[in-house]
């Protein structure tokens, strides 16, 4: 992304949150140093738009929407589209404008932490707000390194949705890593908080998908881009079904993942204000599968059509490699047209003659 384009983002979720620190901001936008003091500079000199509190955070003071300056020269439909270069595949990013109402296919998730009452009774107040300070970074980091969004922070809880603002192919299974590893840094931060508090924080999370309408929510002081629908209901409503450090998804949800992590059948469940009866799912942890074809296995796919050429190129290098002529191959093209498929064909037709195949794959996760 362009300095303007990363400057109009910043802007906008400082907006919606009011406070932001920016070490958030590092790392939503994989920012050094230098970047993110040309980026301060910018909102709090340039556009006034904000104060820096204590030198770690980021507080909003203009009372009305900034008007970002990309957008307003941009036709309305598509909004900062970069390609700079010929043959750079452009980037298109398209922003709700402010009261309009999107139906869209959501992951829902609901963490919240466990006895917090009984909580409260153990600790000072001061104490107490550290304590869920604490927690609520924690959770804020994990969601955010897998591309989550916090919609509202409910008391102690959290509601996060996969899928708005910035929707993925694979949400469901980015909410699945998140609650993972959500409770992967719960034990870290309780290794830490154990030996001068005394107490074991521990948490439930409930995940769903399903269709929903998002849309600005609220009154005249306050607004809210809130997804209506049944999917946060029925989240919220498997999230009370779990037992302390649990995830449970949903079989909506399970559908959309099935092979990627190992999943506990919980059976069927009657949900309150829920006449049907729904499947759930407790998730175990993520398993060995890293693509489709993984999950698949050899034996169920469709045999290979229209492909002959490529094979029997990639065949022809194997064999030129052979015979000690080193070989380099990029196979390129859009998402969706068959390169892996068409390197698992040539992995099964070269498996009897004693291959060694090395898969590496960079994570999508990481900034």
């Amino acid at each position: 992304m362009t300095f303007e384009e990363v400057l109009d983002q910043a802007i906008e979720m400082l907006r919606r949150r009011g406070r932001v620190t920016y070490r958030v901001l590092q790392r939503q936008f994989g920012l050094d140093d230098a970047y993110l003091a040309d980026l301060k500079a910018e909102i709090i000199e340039a556009q006034r738009l904000a104060v820096d509190e204590n030198g770690t955070v980021l507080v909003w003071t203009s009372g009305a929407d900034p008007a970002l300056p990309s957008m307003s020269a941009q036709p309305e439909p598509l909004r900062g589209i970069q390609a700079e270069q010929p043959g750079q595949v452009a980037m298109v990013h398209v922003t709700p404008r402010p009261g309009d109402a999107e139906r869209r296919q959501l992951t829902v998730m609901f963490c919240d932490l466990v006895d917090s009452t009984a909580l409260s009774s153990q600790l000072d107040p001061e104490d107490l707000r550290k304590v869920v300070r604490a927690y609520q970074t924690m959770c804020e980091e994990v969601i955010q390194r897998y591309g989550g969004h916090i919609a509202q922070y409910l008391g102690d809880g959290l509601l996060v949705y996969f899928g708005y603002p910035q929707a993925h192919e694979d949400d469901a299974h980015r909410a699945i890593r998140a609650g993972l590893g959500t409770l992967d840094a719960l034990t870290a931060l309780n290794a830490r908080l154990e030996p001068r508090t005394e107490i074991r924080l521990a948490i439930r999370l409930g995940i769903h998908t399903g269709l929903v309408v998002v849309g600005e929510m609220g009154g005249v002081s306050r607004h809210e881009q809130l997804a209506m629908g049944e999917t946060p209901n029925l989240a919220a409503r498997i999230q009370g079904l779990a037992v302390p450090d649990a995830l449970l998804i949903s079989a909506a949800t399970s559908r959309l993942v099935q092979g990627y992590f190992t999943c506990q059948d919980l059976g069927m469940h009657t949900l309150k204000g829920v006449a049907t009866p729904l499947r759930v799912y407790r998730v175990l942890q993520a398993s060995t599968a890293q693509s489709r074809l993984d999950v698949m296995g050899a034996t169920n796919l469709t045999p290979l059509v229209g492909r002959d050429a490529e094979l029997t190129l990639l065949v022809e290098r194997w064999a030129q490699s052979q015979d000690r002529l080193g070989q380099v191959v990029l196979l390129s093209g859009e998402a969706g047209i068959g390169k892996s498929r068409l390197v698992e064909a040539l992995r099964q037709r070269l498996g009897s003659e004693g291959m060694t195949s090395i898969v590496l794959r960079a994570s999508q996760y990481s900034l």
